[in-house]
């Protein structure tokens, strides 16, 4: 039977058949960047990963980072925690009061201060523990109970199709796995084979994740694993028109220019428009703003001395003023015929003519 004629279906409502997730990142994914990326093309949202403790004990800071918009569906909420009696009882609360899609439980943090707890992908060194943790939080929700993964705790322990069957059985109904283990942390080349074989071996749908920088890195993980879906991370950083494009490739489309400088400045504006409606902070938004500001700019000529300026801001209305001032000297950057390397260009400057 053809691969088309034998997909897999996904738990909710998906509008493509392979649908494009945008990955949960923490300090990056928040409500306005997924709302952005949802218009550029992404088919499913999650939110940052979220402390079941904090959860259950309706932590503030916490509870701040679960809301969501209706246009985002949909949505998935990411938790995490060691304890199955803690998880179940914050799937619990996120499904009566907050209403998500789905709830995903994460598997692959590698960071060390939710490791040492045994959270994220501390959990790979005890699978008994991954599926109890799976099934009791299935229990307390009707939604559908997602998992994402790596492929190991380290090089020892690297068993990506045995960790997906077990999380299989115990009730996981989407499976992401990120190719690399716990120790690689972000370092090396995610194993694009690993996701192939557990895609081949389990029964519900599995999304790649792992070195997707670039449209066509998408469709080439896509052709090289046949995963029912893919989860974009990093590679959305400063450029959620990465979804639109990677679309287009799979809909065998040419692929979509990517925009130019105006049009990058205008999308950048649009999402710190949208942050600075949603933080009830200005200062603190824009400050914590600035990240993203550095990845829109990346790569543009003068980038240094634009990223300098930008990560200086306090204020959303300085960041149009620096974009404006910046097409000044690209204007004149293009009216002669300038290259990047080119001695001139570090001479000149961003600010306004």
């Amino acid at each position: 039977m053809s691969k088309s004629l034998s997909r897999k279906t996904f738990p909710f409502k998906v509008p493509h058949q392979t649908p494009l997730y945008l990955a949960p990142m923490a300090g990056v994914s928040e409500s306005p960047f997924r709302r952005l990326c949802h218009g550029h093309g992404a088919d499913v949202v999650v939110t940052e990963f979220l402390s079941a403790e904090g959860i259950r004990r309706e932590n503030e800071a916490t509870i701040s980072k679960l809301r969501f918009n209706a246009d985002e569906h949909p949505i998935g909420v990411q938790i995490f925690g060691a304890d199955p009696a803690a998880m179940a009882d914050a799937a619990a609360m996120v499904t009566d009061l907050f209403m998500p899609d789905f709830v995903d439980i994460n598997f692959g943090c590698p960071v060390k201060k939710v490791v040492r707890r045994n959270g994220g992908s501390g959990c790979l060194k005890d699978l008994d523990l991954v599926q109890e943790i799976i099934r009791a939080v299935s229990k307390a929700t009707h939604l559908p109970v997602t998992v994402k993964t790596r492929s190991g705790w380290n090089e020892e322990m690297r068993d990506p199709v045995g960790i997906a069957l077990r999380m299989q059985d115990a009730g996981a109904r989407v499976f992401a796995l990120h190719a690399r283990t716990r120790t690689q942390m972000y370092t090396g080349q995610a194993n694009w084979d690993e996701i192939a074989k557990v895609a081949e071996a389990l029964d519900i749908p599995v999304l790649g994740n792992g070195d997707i920088k670039t449209a066509e890195d998408a469709k080439r993980m896509l052709d090289h694993t046949k995963a029912d879906g893919l989860m974009i991370g990093r590679g959305s950083y400063g450029q959620p028109w990465i979804f639109r494009q990677t679309r287009a490739l799979i809909n065998g489309e040419p692929l979509p220019a990517t925009p130019g400088v105006n049009e990058r400045f205008a999308v950048a504006l649009d999402h710190a428009r949208m942050v600075q409606d949603y933080e009830v902070d200005p200062i603190g938004a824009a400050i914590e703003f600035r990240k993203h500001l550095g990845w829109y700019v990346k790569g543009l000529p003068n980038s240094a001395d634009l990223r300098a300026k930008l990560h200086q801001v306090r204020d959303f209305a300085e960041v149009e003023a620096i974009f404006s001032n910046y097409l000044t000297f690209y204007a004149e950057y293009v009216a002669r015929g300038l290259k990047s390397d080119d001695p001139d260009v570090s001479s000149m400057t961003c600010e306004a003519a």
